[in-house]
């Protein structure tokens, strides 16, 4: 036993408390808080007051406005529903095999040429129509600078802005000539003059996607089958596909818009069905 008046030496026993791993003086990592206080993820010298979080990438969207979806959807409904219709109005007049065949391959040429040149025509005219405006707006901020970055501020203003600032938000935009027709561009026409929709584009998805839709009920009589229920399996299997697939860039359930283009493509293959039995059997 030491003596009372003795120093304390190294190698004598010290009662000192020891921490637990889950006492409340160690690090708190587990709720998501680095060791310096700071919360996990926050990069250095950020503020953690002020921080939100990574940038969201600009490229998170679909592209709509690329001018291939909407043709390339419609082609496929538009090949599936017309050539379709058209055989089952031939099937329905008891036409011949050979005859079914040779119809089926015309709708499908003629069906894709019609689509691409009106696709083409269409976009084209579309386009056109969009540059001399983007022209138009051109001449108007050379001419009228002053006025044209007011009505960029009021614009500004009506988004939710302070006055004074969006009066030096559009100053600052309009130091750059090309941003400022851009930012003009999508205030007053609603499109972005450096994405317009190309009709080379257009027509080639238009006549691509229609091909494909067309040959689908052709197949069986392509390959010596004289069966339109076949055809009829092939067209309705097609028209749901194509509907489950444009779900997946819309809102719309899988199931809801696959059976929506079942259904529009059934009733007309059924008039066309009914019209080649009525006018065949008086033509027979």
């Amino acid at each position: 036993m030491n003596h009372p008046d003795a120093p304390v030496l190294a190698t004598d026993s010290v009662d000192t408390p020891r921490e637990s791993p889950n006492s409340d003086t160690a690090p708190d990592t587990a709720a998501g808080v680095a060791p310096d206080g700071a919360p996990e993820g926050i990069p250095d010298g950020a503020d953690p007051g002020a921080y939100q979080g990574p940038s969201i990438p600009k490229d998170h969207h679909r592209d709509v406005n690329g001018g291939w979806l909407r043709p390339a959807v419609f082609g496929v409904t538009d090949g599936l529903v017309s050539n379709f219709s058209l055989i089952a109005g031939m099937a329905g007049g008891h036409a011949a095999h050979q005859t079914i065949v040779l119809t089926g391959l015309a709708g499908l040429v003629a069906g894709a040429c019609s689509m691409a040149a009106g696709e083409f025509i269409s976009v084209a005219s579309q386009t056109e129509v969009t540059q001399a405006e983007i022209e138009m707006e051109r001449l108007e901020l050379a001419r009228r600078p002053a006025a044209e970055m007011k009505e960029l501020a009021e614009f500004l203003t009506e988004r939710g802005l302070d006055p004074d600032l969006a009066l030096e938000a559009a100053r600052q935009i309009h130091r750059d000539p090309d941003q400022a027709l851009i930012v003009h561009v999508q205030e007053e026409l609603g499109v972005d003059p450096t994405d317009l929709p190309s009709p080379v584009v257009a027509a080639v998805s238009s006549f691509g996607s229609f091909a494909i839709g067309a040959v689908l009920p052709l197949l069986p009589y392509l390959l010596g089958l004289n069966q339109l229920w076949v055809a009829m399996l092939l067209a309705f299997g097609g028209l749901f596909a194509c509907g489950a697939v444009v779900s997946r860039v819309s809102s719309r359930s899988w199931w809801f818009s696959g059976l929506r283009q079942l259904l529009f493509g059934a009733a007309a293959a059924v008039v066309t069905f009914g019209l080649g039995a009525l006018i065949g059997g008086h033509l027979g």
